[in-house]
């Protein structure tokens, strides 16, 4: 699992740095540039997430080929990943007066909206190589080449950081473009880490190894295969992506001081969650691969392994949440003297403490819900979080639209709901129902080693 995980998390690590270092740039112009990339990436993000979560299924199938000594399938398993990608780009261009008309129908402030608006449409134009990305990002996550995916996320947050700097402040000789340099160099970031990826993807060793050069043509059974297990998994991160995404627009809704403080709760709040994601890939690996070769009392114990990784990580971010709240609000301090801020920072200081109550629920629910992903329990895990996200949204609506309550309430209430989320994905674990699960022939019937 070490091996496995470890660099997924300074993978995801990564990519949290770079998210968050260009809401740190922006909040330097101001809070409104900052709220509008919040929901503007949010939204933009969430319109990818069917087809992120579809074919980075490619993770769990290419895992368990190879566990079950079919090395030449993987390849020919992330072709099907890029057909797709190519077929999902236009429409997802398709879909943004859509988004627009949420925007709207939302009731964002006005100052914001427009800024929103933009950086959205910028990033959904960089469609395509996104999901490239985590098309060749899943293939090696899948065969344990977790190093190639780390090294990757690396050179891409450093572009980003580097490219963000230069645009959204002027340096170089380029003129100050804002949110539109945040947009930008976050667009030629991602396009330099696909470029890592590919030339590992070519390279010799992989392509003697996986079949590579042979694996460049539609596959009607992987295909089918692909779209059965991975769309649950897609069709649940496009619902809750969705869900949470209407969720933030109200608490934006509900004026700019309550935005700016959930957008600064939420950017701590993804340095918790965001990393424990390179763990449940290691777990969705390692699960996959033992339940590809027949073991499935291994692909427990990898479990539990990642379990392990999880609830250590988190217990730190705890101590940082409750010990130190005010020192990480204040990280988001304009450079002039913002009221607006200077309201919203005892409101976030309030939240981002709240927060720790579910930063070791969120460890169990990742662990259990990758470990289920793996073994390809992807309905069941579809319907039930669905299911839960979904119920936020009234439950907001009540609290700060028919009550009028404080927004400490509703946040209270979002955290109760993710401590059912970990319950019930525990629940569904400890059952024992996905240990009799089979997604491909066994070729042998030992089980490799990671790596192997």
């Amino acid at each position: 699992m070490l091996i496995i995980a470890l660099p997924m998390v300074a993978s995801y690590a990564c990519e949290t740095i770079l998210i968050f270092t260009d809401r740190l740039f922006l909040s330097r112009l101001g809070v409104i540039p900052m709220n509008a990339a919040l929901l503007g990436g949010l939204s933009s993000f969430m319109l990818m997430t069917f087809f992120i979560g579809l074919t980075g299924y490619v993770t769990a199938l290419a895992a368990q080929y190879l566990g079950s000594g079919q090395t030449d399938r993987c390849a020919k398993v992330v072709f099907q990943a890029v057909l797709l990608s190519l077929a999902a780009a236009p429409l997802l261009l398709a879909s943004r007066p859509l988004i627009h008309q949420l925007f709207a129908f939302m009731a964002i402030p006005p100052q914001q909206l427009a800024q929103q608006q933009i950086y959205f449409d910028i990033l959904v134009f960089g469609a395509f190589p996104v999901l490239l990305r985590n098309s060749f990002s899943s293939f090696f996550s899948g065969v344990g080449r977790t190093r190639v995916v780390m090294f990757a996320a690396l050179i891409t947050m450093l572009i980003n950081i580097a490219a963000n700097y230069i645009l959204i402040f002027g340096h170089l000789g380029f003129p100050p473009l804002g949110l539109r340099g945040a947009a930008y160099g976050t667009l030629f970031s991602s396009c330099c880490g696909l470029l890592v990826l590919l030339t590992y993807y070519l390279s010799r060793y992989t392509r003697s190894t996986y079949a590579v050069m042979q694996s460049f043509h539609f596959d009607r059974e992987l295909m089918l295969k692909l779209l059965r297990f991975g769309s649950p998994a897609g069709i649940e991160m496009f619902l809750n992506l969705l869900a949470f995404t209407i969720v933030i627009m109200l608490f934006h809704a509900d004026g700019l001081v309550t935005a700016t403080a959930v957008t600064i709760v939420f950017n701590w709040d993804m340095v918790s969650f965001v990393p424990l994601l390179g763990i449940q890939i290691g777990v969705v690996s390692l699960v996959g691969r033992y339940m590809g070769a027949g073991r499935p009392d291994l692909a427990a114990r990898a479990t539990n392994s990642g379990l392990t990784m999880a609830l250590a990580y988190s217990s730190l971010i705890l101590i940082l949440f409750v010990f130190l709240p005010e020192f990480l609000v204040a990280v988001f301090q304009p450079q002039i003297t913002d009221d607006i801020y200077l309201q919203a920072n005892p409101l976030a200081v309030q939240m981002l403490r709240l927060a720790a109550l579910y930063v070791l629920a969120d460890a169990m629910m990742v662990v259990f819900s990758g470990a289920l992903r793996g073994a390809g329990d992807t309905f069941w895990t579809m319907c039930i979080s669905v299911t839960l996200h979904w119920m936020l949204i009234p439950v907001l609506l009540l609290v700060l639209r028919v009550f009028n309550l404080p927004p400490q309430i509703a946040w209270l209430a979002l955290i109760a709901a993710f401590m059912v989320f970990s319950g019930m994905f525990y629940l569904r674990y400890r059952s024992g129902r996905w240990k009799a699960l089979n997604l491909v022939d066994n070729k042998i019937s030992l089980p490799l080693l990671p790596g192997g």
